[in-house]
């Protein structure tokens, strides 16, 4: 074999090695990891791909609540019926397709990374536990958008939420700022101020949640989604081989770490943390305009529409004292029913006895 020929050979195989490998990383790419779970919130280890889209489904059935669609995906499993976790938090990072975070319950390969929102769980909470006022807090720091219903408007009032309002949050006393290893990251630069903004509130929401700890106590279930896109920004700024890039995602990790650990143990070891990391969305993202606060009006009694009234936290448990006990009432019908059948009146009966006596004394 001539130097030319093995030469074409070597460059074919590096080829195909180069296409193999990003084959592989493109499968193996984005992820879903849960941080937290109770026992009773089964979730199976292995390499299921859920899709970007069935999150929300994911997010509702954890909570106990049942979705339009089966979600066909083994890496749930069906939970007990009386059980539900008091909060479930969803963390969106936007800018990597994986971290490390050695300390988690379960690991998924994420397929068709499409935008999502949690807003049908969202609704699902405020119109299920309408009179509890559960806190319901979706928070994308970047983009300065915030929904908060129920408790969370008392809760998170002091938030910072604007990037404004965040940055000068960073230059107070408790700043994450005296406490994190910067390194290459830089006070100054603006994607860097974004991306230490983003670790701030991360900070802050678990300090609040700590002063409120009575909202671990109630029986209505929190919702929270967060969405951060320091690292995209980072990425596009200085290169994923860069230090700032490099030293940005070790921190992340290590604060949503503790993030899950705290939000954890604040709930009573009864809440679910899920990390989704994604390199980039497939399409661009679109809100609906519509209030949340427009689901009052989906069950008015009313209404000319003739809809149904809304079910409230209690309907299961009034549903299974009514069921259990009319089959408990039917089974001690009829076995009264089979006994007086297959009475002897002459042996079982002290009436009938005693009313033969006196005929025969008679």
């Amino acid at each position: 074999m001539s130097l030319t020929s093995w030469r074409r050979m070597e460059a074919v195989f590096s080829a195909v090695f180069v296409l193999c490998f990003l084959l592989t990383t493109g499968v193996h790419g984005d992820s879903l990891t849960v941080l937290q779970a109770p026992e009773f919130v089964s979730f199976q280890k292995g390499d299921w791909p859920v899709s970007g889209e069935k999150i929300p489904d994911l997010v509702a059935l954890t909570m106990g609540f049942s979705v339009q669609e089966d979600l066909s995906w083994p890496g749930l499993q069906a939970g007990p019926l009386f059980q539900r976790p008091r909060a479930n938090v969803l963390v969106v990072v936007r800018g990597v397709d994986s971290l490390a975070l050695p300390q988690n319950v379960a690991s998924y390969p994420l397929e068709n990374p499409v935008p999502f929102t949690l807003d049908s769980v969202a609704e699902t909470v405020h119109s299920l536990f309408a009179e509890d006022t559960p806190v319901v807090l979706q928070l994308a720091p970047s983009e300065e958008r915030l929904y908060m219903l129920g408790k969370a408007n008392a809760v998170f009032e002091d938030l910072p939420v604007t990037l404004q309002q965040i940055r000068a949050r960073l230059s107070q006393d408790g700043s994450v700022l005296a406490s994190l290893p910067l390194n290459s990251l830089s006070r100054n630069a603006e994607a860097d101020l974004l991306f230490l903004s983003e670790v701030q509130v991360l900070h802050d929401i678990t300090a609040l949640l700590q002063r409120h700890r009575h909202l671990a106590k109630d029986h209505s279930p929190d919702l929270y989604s967060l969405e951060l896109s320091g690292l995209e920004e980072l990425s596009r700024l200085y290169g994923q081989d860069s230090p700032q890039y490099r030293d940005a995602t070790a921190i992340l990790a290590s604060v949503l770490q503790k993030f899950g650990e705290d939000v954890y143990g604040l709930y009573g070891n009864s809440a679910v943390v899920e990390v989704v990391t994604v390199k980039t969305f497939e399409a661009p993202l679109t809100r609906k305009s519509r209030s949340i606060l427009e689901s009052k009006q989906i069950s008015n009694p009313g209404s000319p529409y003739n809809l149904a009234y809304k079910y409230n936290f209690h309907y299961a448990v009034i549903f299974n004292i009514v069921l259990w006990l009319m089959i408990a009432l039917a089974l001690a019908v009829i076995a009264i029913a089979y006994n007086l059948w297959n009475m002897d009146p002459g042996y079982d009966s002290i009436i009938y006895r005693m009313t033969n006596q006196k005929i025969r004394m008679d």
